[in-house]
């Protein structure tokens, strides 16, 4: 199992709106997610830097690669990219954490 920290930008005073598109998270972006072997999948927000910090684990780091190449996924970037900051192509503008300490 591979772990990943991932930090992330939301608009302010968009945090409610975040909120809300994840509560309501598509069933087909759930199953892409797993069949891409996403695991303990959380995200947080530090409201007052508007930050967000995701954590997931995954099978393998190959096949992860390659979820943001399905359909749904570029469909979700699409949807979310009014909400928070994304790059030209509508992922997320995201910086992958080192991890640098684990305790079990």
């Amino acid at each position: 199992m591979v772990r990943k920290c991932i930090v992330m930008k939301v608009f302010s005073g968009l945090h409610d709106e975040y909120k809300k598109r994840h509560n309501e998270i598509w069933p087909e972006m759930v199953k892409m997610l797993h069949q891409y072997g996403a695991k303990n999948y959380s995200i947080f927000l530090d409201s007052e830097t508007n930050s967000l910090f995701a954590y997931l684990e995954i099978e393998d780091e190959e096949l992860w690669s390659k979820s943001d190449e399905t359909e749904i996924c570029q469909k979700w970037w699409k949807y979310m990219k009014d909400v928070m900051e994304t790059n030209e192509d509508n992922s997320p503008v995201s910086i992958e954490l080192k991890e640098v300490f684990h305790l079990d």
